[in-house]
């Protein structure tokens, strides 16, 4: 046989795929007069959703429901009226803006002759084509199948990709294998042992970090509000930063020295969402332990976007899941985004706000950077209040000593002998645990 079919073979030809033909429904109650007012938004933010996956998104309506109807969710007119549109529009998948059962989806996808989806299986749609990390693809797929698993549904063709793992979208032309119970059980057992080992390594990371400690500082907000932007702004990183929900899923850790001098680590984490799956912030626990043990959390919202308080209570909601209820009920460090976006009269109005309150908020553009400096001192203000005041004596011979507590902590006090320095000192603990583990003044700091 010669060489040249297998030249051949390795060269196949590429083809372009055509994007699916979507219509995206958000279904609301008459009965709930909050709902109705934001059905608009959540229908855009479902549209942003699936733009997310590139999905060409043909059709969009707010279906108002009286009652939820067991079969189809949506009563019998709207089930027509959306066949007739989809069979207009040529869609070939109806993305249905809310959970629904394994039966009332069967029973959709046969009255509109199309594939239909739900809420929580766009979401994980989008983590499975943004997640680029092992672990990140290994979350993803927990999700999946933990997802998977309460329905023992076909796996679906409609989001083709040509990367995916098991339990993931296949392409066109592959089985669709229904997995059964107790193969989704062991998969997901191996994937929780590999995840362990994840936590384990950060565990350690976190422990290194605390040996030379810097405090950190995780932003956490709505996705597409903005946060790594502003990471990239703070620290002079380069994450992806698009206009686009869930941009960027892998956590990224970079530093930055405030102006007392002190290092700060900023974590800049995944978005969050209303009606954010639960398998999902499950999945993504190892990974939001950086927000858990962070010393600050900066809250990062945008304040142009109409539904801003609506998305605010969706993250608290998140963080109260991961067992932050406490420091959400003591107030977050709200930074207020995307006023470059603002008219001059709302804009006016909320500078006025703050500039009345003494609630740790900042109003700031991370496109334009401005009122960046205003946050970065504020921030440094917010670390300096958690230092406590301690008394320390170096030697009058040690000047580098002498030099980085002055360049670290706030001396209020000193005496000298001929061999001492007796200082009063306020420094926050990561600060101090350094000086601590100096072999000059180890044993010379008391409280």
């Amino acid at each position: 046989m010669t060489d040249e079919p297998k030249k051949q073979r390795r060269q196949p030809v590429e083809t372009a795929r055509p994007k699916t033909r979507a219509y995206v429904v958000h279904p609301v109650s008459r009965g709930d007069a909050a709902a109705m007012e934001r059905a608009q938004a959540r229908l855009d933010e479902a549209v942003g959703l699936a733009a997310a996956i590139e999905l060409t998104v043909l059709g969009k309506e707010v279906v108002r429901i009286s009652k939820l109807v067991p079969a189809t969710y949506i009563g019998k007119g709207a089930v027509l009226r959306i066949a007739e549109a989809v069979k207009a529009n040529e869609v070939g998948l109806v993305v249905f803006d809310c959970a629904i059962s394994p039966t009332q989806q069967r029973n959709l996808e046969k009255a509109w002759s199309c594939k239909v989806i739900d809420r929580t299986a766009l979401i994980l749609e989008i983590f499975g084509a943004r997640a680029r990390t092992s672990e990140g693809r290994l979350q993803v797929e927990l999700a999946h199948l933990s997802y998977q698993r309460s329905r023992l549904v076909r796996s679906w063709t409609h989001l083709e990709r040509q990367r995916g793992g098991f339990g993931f979208v296949g392409g066109p032309g592959e089985s669709q294998i229904e997995i059964d119970r107790r193969l989704i059980d062991d998969r997901i057992a191996k994937i929780k042992i590999e995840l362990e080992t994840v936590t384990r390594r950060r565990d350690i990371q976190r422990k290194a970090r605390k040996r030379v400690p810097h405090p950190v500082v995780a932003l956490v907000g709505y996705t597409n509000a903005g946060k790594s932007t502003l990471f990239n702004r703070l620290t002079g990183a380069e994450v992806l930063a698009k206009d686009l929900l869930f941009a960027t899923l892998d956590p990224t850790m970079r530093g930055r020295v405030l102006p007392s001098g002190r290092k700060a680590i900023f974590s800049d984490t995944v978005g969050f969402i209303s009606d954010l799956p639960t398998t999902l912030v499950a999945a993504f626990r190892a990974t939001l332990e950086e927000v858990v043990g962070a010393d600050v959390i900066l809250h990062v919202r945008d304040i142009a976007h109409p539904d801003t308080e609506m998305q605010a209570e969706s993250v608290h909601a998140v963080l109260r899941e991961l067992g932050l209820g406490d420091r959400v009920e003591r107030g977050l460090f709200e930074v207020l985004n995307k006023i470059d976006r603002l008219d001059a009269a709302a804009r006016e109005r909320l500078l006025n706000q703050l500039a009345q309150s003494n609630a740790p908020r900042v109003a700031v553009s991370a496109l334009t950077g401005e009122g960046c400096d205003v946050l970065i001192a504020r921030l440094d203000g917010v670390l300096s209040a958690q230092a406590s005041t301690v008394e320390m004596k170096v030697s009058l011979a040690d000047g580098a000593g002498l030099a980085w507590v002055y360049r670290h902590g706030d001396v209020v006090g000193r005496r000298d002998d001929e061999e001492f320095a007796h200082l009063t000192v306020r420094m926050d603990a990561a600060d101090l645990a350094r000086f601590r583990a100096r072999d000059s003044g180890a044993a010379n700091t008391r409280h």
